[in-house]
């Protein structure tokens, strides 16, 4: 984990399958394609469905936050540990998670692709 840019992060290689993703792209991204299994709450929406959140993540584990390149779950990974969440972003968002070779899916199954 890394703390240079002052907000906690995880590489894509770290993350295991398991793990609790939250995706902040736009709806429109979401829809190309993004990790099976995420949650996906909109950065434009994030205050208002942050309850969302609350109930789906883990109570003892750790929130890791995606968009496409990082700037946008930085934002939110700062919010969420300023509320005592134990959040990371993920280096490089969903264009590295799809560069390593992780699994993109569109809502039906098929295979999506990074917007």
């Amino acid at each position: 984990m890394q703390f240079g840019s002052g907000v906690p992060t995880v590489e894509v290689g770290d993350l295991k399958d398991g793990d609790f993703l939250l995706d902040v792209r736009e709806d429109d991204e979401w829809e190309a394609g993004h990790a099976e299994g995420a949650l996906h709450i909109p950065l434009s929406d994030f205050v208002a469905r942050y309850g969302e959140l609350t109930e789906a993540a883990p109570q003892d584990g750790r929130v890791n936050v995606i968009c496409r390149s990082g700037g946008r779950s930085a934002q939110v990974t700062t919010y969420l540990v300023q509320q005592g969440i134990d959040a990371v972003n993920v280096d490089g968002g969903m264009q590295v998670w799809a560069a390593a070779g992780r699994p993109v899916v569109t809502d039906e199954g098929g295979t999506g692709f990074v917007l």
